[in-house]
């Protein structure tokens, strides 16, 4: 049996952000800064990577789009 991918350990980060690119690099620095942390990365091609991030402290979930961008109020049919 496979293991889940989405449950990732903060020491797998550096393997996450690898999937990542500048944009969403320098904003994921600043968020670390405020506790988040990036949780796992979605592939749905032909589109690019995003990232999932999760603040501990709130319990809360928030897409890192293409941009940068954080979305914390998510409308998953909006990155299908």
């Amino acid at each position: 049996m496979q293991a889940e991918r989405r449950k990732r350990d903060h020491e797998d980060a550096s393997i996450l952000k690898q999937e990542l690119n500048l944009e969403q690099l320098a904003a994921l620095s600043t968020l670390e800064q405020f506790g988040w942390y990036l949780r796992f990365v979605r592939h749905d091609p032909p589109r690019p990577p995003i990232g999932v991030l999760c603040d501990p402290d709130k319990h809360v979930y928030a897409i890192l789009d293409e941009f940068g961008e954080l979305h914390e109020n998510l409308v998953f049919e909006h990155f299908r």
